[in-house]
């Protein structure tokens, strides 16, 4: 049996309390749900208890068949509902070949979810003056040229954390891997050739995306991963996040990528290229880290992020009907699809989904809300497996009422794994309280 720790379950009380029972301390767009997303501030619409209750359960259980299937190295999960913390979990090793297990201090490399602190740091520095969603890169980046010298022109901040800036989509994300520095590559993108006018078309990007830390330096004369830290770890108490391959391993407990081998899991070294793109894919964080963040996002600390920011953050920029089809789950569920700036808003079961996952080699990475049900759910695992993400759209299927799917294909008879029960001469316990494989091209 692999380490397992289950640091709180929370069972709601009646109503909507969260309260823990028991805690360890320490462009156009049609007029529809999604292109309408209710604010962050909006009042919640209230879940019924029981069903919230029957759903944590659930999510406990297939949790443990995920688990006794090996189908992950390591993995942290935490639901938020209402501003507190109302499940956490753990499985599995920050270190197989050590044995160090996965807590909720552990730090994972976030991928693209960085990509939501980029945008988010954006709009504190728009309140403060430093800039405008329109300001325009030719204004403040000397060097960025387009193809189109009319389309670079135009191209603002908006189009770039909007992925709306023309470029085919992933432009120079094979390159970035061969170890060419991003300085160059950001330079080049007037060699590439534009499959639209700037704000007409989507096209997910890492390089273009990472334009905004030139920005955010130029108009503030700071590194822009400082900024974040000032501005949105440190008010947030996200006191292990952190920037790099060096922050990474400086942790006191970070989880090593992973692949399999044989029956089980051997860890790697990190891989460096993805850490050269800060703003898209640079942020490291535990799951307690990102409980602050779900918390933050969806209008829990406005002394932080504003109302009025949330809003413009999940606003959808560009549809990307192609998301719509991408995996068995958001064929069935998801009829609208679009960008915002460094999320996605699905329109999921008829309801408001604020989304986005990620993943760079060894690592994956999902988070999702219902901005209306106040009530959300971080990921995060260090092996490639893709069965975790099936887990999200479960979870949500359940709390929403809709038939019951397994999406993660974890529910059909599985041999059992031989018991382990001893760990380096220690008796291992249970414990409970209350695309391709490089890119970050989620």
């Amino acid at each position: 049996m692999r380490i397992r720790t289950i640091s709180w379950v929370i069972a709601l009380a009646l109503g909507v309390s969260s309260t823990p029972l028991l805690a360890r301390t320490g462009s156009d767009m049609p007029l529809n749900s999604a292109a309408n997303a209710p604010s962050a501030s909006a009042t919640a619409q209230a879940l019924p208890s029981e069903r919230v209750k029957d759903t944590l359960s659930a999510y406990r259980q297939w949790l443990d068949r995920l688990d006794q299937r090996n189908a992950v190295a390591g993995l942290a999960t935490a639901v938020v509902m209402d501003d507190k913390v109302v499940f956490e979990d753990t499985i599995g090793y920050a270190n197989a070949a050590t044995r160090e297990p996965v807590t909720p201090d552990t730090v994972f490399r976030l991928a693209s979810l960085s990509k939501a602190f980029a945008s988010a740091l954006t709009g504190v520095l728009v309140a403060d003056g430093k800039l405008s969603w329109d300001t325009k890169l030719v204004a403040v980046l000397p060097f960025f040229k387009l193809k189109s010298d009319s389309a670079a022109e135009q191209a603002t901040v908006r189009d770039i954390l909007g992925q709306r800036l023309g470029l085919p989509k992933n432009t120079y994300d094979n390159m970035l891997e061969e170890n060419i520095p991003y300085e160059e590559l950001a330079r080049r993108l007037d060699e590439v050739s534009l499959t639209c006018d700037v704000g007409q078309c989507y096209g997910y990007q890492n390089i273009a995306f990472s334009l905004i830390g030139d920005v955010v330096y130029a108009q503030t004369g700071d590194f822009f991963s400082r900024q974040v830290e000032k501005r949105l770890f440190f008010p947030l108490g996200m006191k292990s996040a952190s920037y790099g391959r060096e922050g990474l391993e400086a942790s006191k407990s970070w989880a090593r990528p992973h692949r399999p081998n044989g029956q089980g899991w051997a860890p790697f070294e990190p891989k460096e290229a993805y850490y050269r793109v800060a703003p898209a894919a640079g942020v490291n964080a535990s799951l307690r880290d990102m409980e602050q963040w779900l918390v933050a996002q969806m209008g829990g600390r406005p002394d932080v992020l504003s109302p009025q920011l949330l809003d413009t953050l999940h606003t959808p920029e560009i549809a990307t009907p192609a998301e719509e089809r991408s995996t068995p789950w958001r064929r069935a569920r998801v009829t609208d699809a679009y960008y915002a700036l460094g999320w996605r808003v699905f329109e999921y079961g008829g309801e408001t989904l604020i989304f986005h996952a990620g993943a760079v080699e060894g690592y994956r990475t999902m988070i999702g809300f219902l901005p209306k049900q106040h009530i959300g759910v971080v990921t995060m695992w260090n092996s490639a497996g893709p069965v975790p993400s099936g887990l999200m759209p479960m979870l949500l299927d359940s709390l929403l009422g809709l038939p019951h799917e397994d999406w993660a294909g974890i529910e059909s008879d599985a041999p059992a794994k031989k018991p382990a029960s001893t760990v380096k001469g220690k008796t291992r316990t249970k414990t409970k309280t209350a695309t391709g494989t490089h890119g970050t091209k989620r």
